[in-house]
């Protein structure tokens, strides 16, 4: 185990608590003021992690911190005192959350492991707001780009593919069976691929919910990644969002079509960089508690 003195996970945590308060003050300001913003608020609003439970720093598994008693970690679950260190309680972890941590496993490495599909073009959110009056889509406080009819007609011009089922589960009633495939949660695995910008952002999904076993650092690097596939997803979805300065990528064109692919491509790089990470910190993990997970 690598022992942290106190100096050293106290500049850590400074550090990272800075790094989640930049990124965070934004929608920190918005909810004290009541308001929405379609893009930056995701995020929070739909993985359900709040600022403060991103900004609260862990090392990892395999770190410890000393001295014991100067520590918070002390008193948060999946912790425990050796001596005078406190590191986090793996084989505690792994019967909690065994589990958890075989799905999340299994997940990525089979989404690792595809080769990346660049040919969706962002016709998720399309696809979401599919013959929909304004008062019923999810974000009617903005107009559609191209109205009513010209959304509808993008999507009917257009092959959708969507592999992601946490996606494609928000599809209206019309858009389903346009859809090319049919992913169910159950068929999760057998789908996923590394093109897809949802799964670049579910990383940070996966990193929260294996914490506080996987470290913060990666976890505030998939929050980042997951925040620039954001801008890129809502950039390109029909909604017209050119007053909180973005540019529409017009992907009812060749033009934003070849654009999309090429952040997509970007995202899928830096994605399987991140996938790669946490497939390592699980393997570790698992191995150092053979028998221990469910």
């Amino acid at each position: 185990m690598r022992i942290l003195a106190e100096d050293e996970w106290r500049a850590l945590t400074a550090a990272h608590e800075a790094r989640v308060d930049t990124v965070t003050a934004g929608h920190r300001a918005r909810r004290l003021a009541g308001a929405k913003h379609p893009v930056e608020d995701f995020l929070f609003t739909y993985y359900g992690w709040t600022p403060g439970r991103l900004g609260r720093w862990h090392p990892g598994a395999g770190v410890g911190l000393a001295p014991a008693r100067a520590t918070p970690h002390i008193g948060w679950r999946f912790y425990r005192r050796h001596g005078d260190v406190v590191s986090v309680d793996v084989a505690a972890f792994l019967e909690a959350r065994g589990d958890t941590m075989h799905f999340v496993r299994e997940l990525v490495a089979r989404t690792a492991g595809r080769a990346g599909r660049f040919g969706c073009f962002g016709l998720h959110e399309w696809a979401m707001v599919y013959r929909l009056p304004q008062a019923d889509v999810r974000h009617s406080a903005w107009p559609l780009r191209l109205g009513r009819d010209g959304t509808d007609a993008v999507v009917e011009a257009n092959q959708v593919a969507c592999s992601h089922f946490d996606a494609y589960r928000f599809f209206t009633p019309d858009a389903v069976p346009r859809n090319a495939l049919r992913p169910t949660r159950a068929s999760q695995a057998a789908y996923e691929q590394p093109g897809c910008l949802h799964a670049g952002m579910d990383l940070y999904k996966w990193s929260m919910k294996l914490s506080p076993a996987i470290g913060s650092d990666l976890a505030i690097d998939a929050f980042d990644l997951a925040r620039e596939i954001r801008e890129l997803d809502m950039r390109a979805s029909p909604y017209d969002l050119r007053a909180l300065g973005y540019e529409p990528v017009r992907i009812e064109t060749p033009e934003g079509k070849a654009q999309y692919v090429e952040g997509q491509r970007r995202f899928s790089e830096r994605s399987q960089a991140l996938r790669a990470r946490l497939l390592a910190t699980i393997d570790g993990l698992l191995a150092a508690s053979p028998g221990r997970t469910r």
